[in-house]
C-alpha cells in the first residue's frame, strides 16, 4: 500500500492541531478549577437586639443570601435573644430559604446556659461539623473558662466576673475536632467566635491540631478560619493557614463616650446603652465567600461610620491590636 508522503505543511499543521487540543484542554481544566463549588454568606456580631436598626440590618444580610443564591448562610455569634424581640428578629432570619447556621457568642449566653441557647436556636451542638459539595466546615465554640485546673462553660454571664480565665476550647472538643477532621478527605473550613489566631488563649493548641491535620494529609487540606468577636476586620496566615476576621455587621465597641449625642437622638442612646460607647456603621457589614477547587474569593462589604468618625472623637486607627475599620476588604485564599 502506497503511503503519502509527510509534507513541512502537514506537520506544521498537525503540530499546531496538537498545540490547540493542548490549549483548550488546559483552558477547560482552568476553568473547571475556578468555577464557583460552594457560594456562602457570612455575618457576624449582629447584637440585633441592641441596636436601633438591627432588623434592617439583618434584612440587609438575608436579602444579600437569597439575591446572590448563595449555598448557606452562616452567622459568628453575638446575635438575638431567645426572649419574644428576638423572636421576631429571628422571623427575619428565617426569611432565607436555604440552610442557616449559628456559632455560639459570649454574648449568647448573657441570659441563658449553652444548653438552652442552643436548643432555641436549633443547633445540633455547641460545636458541630457539616458538609456542602466537595468542603467540610466545622464549628467551635470558645465560651469556655479555664482556671488552670477546670474547664467551666460560659452561662448567665457568669464570665464576667473572671476575664482573666475566658476563652477556651475545652480538651474534649480539642479530641473531638482532631477526629472530626480526619474523618474527611474534604478541604476544611473553620468558623469560631472568638478568633483561633488572636483571642483565644488556647489558639495555639488549635492551630497545632490544623497544621498537624494538614501534614498528616500530605496537602493543604484545613485552609481558612474565619471568626468574628473583636468587631475588627483583618487578614493572615499563620502555619499555611488563611485566618480572617470578620467586622460586626453593626457597630465597634470603643468601651467610652464617642459624642453619642451627635449621632444619635437622646430618646435612642437612652434606649439603646450601647450606643454612646460604640460607633455605628452606615451599611450592615457582611461577606460573601466563594470557594472553588483554586481557592477561595472574599468578597466584603465596604461602609463609613455614621459621624462623628473615629479621629473626630480622638481615636486613632486600632483599638488594642485590632484594626479600627468600617469594612470588610476584600481577600482571596489559594490552595
Amino acid at each position: 500500500m502506497n503511503k503519502k508522503p509527510y509534507t513541512m505543511r502537514s506537520l506544521a499543521s498537525g503540530a499546531a492541531l496538537a498545540f490547540l487540543t493542548v490549549m483548550a484542554a488546559g483552558s477547560l481544566a482552568s476553568c473547571r478549577s475556578s468555577r464557583p463549588l460552594v457560594t456562602f454568606v457570612v455575618a457576624s456580631d449582629f447584637h440585633a437586639q441592641d441596636v436601633p436598626d438591627g432588623r434592617v440590618r439583618m434584612e440587609a444580610v438575608v436579602n444579600a443570601a437569597n439575591r446572590q443564591n448563595a449555598d448557606f448562610l452562616i452567622e459568628l455569634g453575638d446575635f438575638v435573644r431567645l426572649d419574644s424581640a428576638g423572636q421576631r428578629l429571628l422571623r427575619v432570619w428565617e426569611g432565607y430559604a436555604g440552610p442557616k447556621y449559628h456559632v455560639l457568642g459570649n454574648h449568647d449566653v448573657d441570659r441563658y446556659t449553652k444548653e438552652e441557647y442552643t436548643a432555641g436556636m436549633d443547633m445540633p451542638g455547641r460545636y458541630y461539623s457539616f458538609d456542602h459539595g466537595d468542603f467540610h466546615f466545622v464549628v467551635l465554640d470558645g465560651d469556655n473558662m479555664y482556671d488552670g485546673q477546670t474547664y467551666t462553660p460560659y452561662a448567665r454571664g457568669n464570665y464576667g466576673s473572671r476575664p482573666s480565665d475566658i476563652d477556651y476550647v475545652d480538651p474534649e472538643q480539642l479530641d473531638w475536632l482532631r477526629r472530626d477532621l480526619a474523618a474527611t478527605d474534604k478541604r476544611c473550613i473553620l468558623f469560631s467566635h472568638q478568633s483561633i489566631d488572636t483571642q483565644l488563649k488556647n489558639g495555639a493548641a488549635v492551630r497545632e491540631v490544623l497544621e498537624a491535620e494538614n501534614r498528616r494529609a500530605g496537602r493543604k487540606k484545613v485552609v481558612l478560619a474565619l471568626s468574628g468577636h473583636n468587631h475588627s476586620n483583618y487578614t493572615k496566615v499563620i502555619g499555611g493557614i488563611t485566618y480572617m476576621q470578620i467586622n460586626s455587621a453593626s457597630y465597634v465597641w470603643i468601651g467610652k463616650p464617642t459624642q453619642s449625642d451627635r449621632r444619635y437622638p437622646p430618646e435612642v442612646n437612652k434606649k439603646y446603652g450601647l450606643m454612646p460607647y460604640s460607633m455605628s456603621f452606615t451599611r450592615p457589614l457582611y461577606a460573601t465567600v466563594t470557594l472553588t477547587r483554586r481557592g477561595a474569593k472574599i468578597k466584603g462589604v465596604q461602609a463609613d461610620f455614621v459621624p462623628p468618625v473615629p479621629h473626630e472623637v480622638g481615636l486613632g486607627d486600632s483599638i488594642g491590636v485590632f484594626p479600627l475599620t468600617s469594612s470588610i476588604a476584600d481577600a482571596e485564599v489559594r490552595w
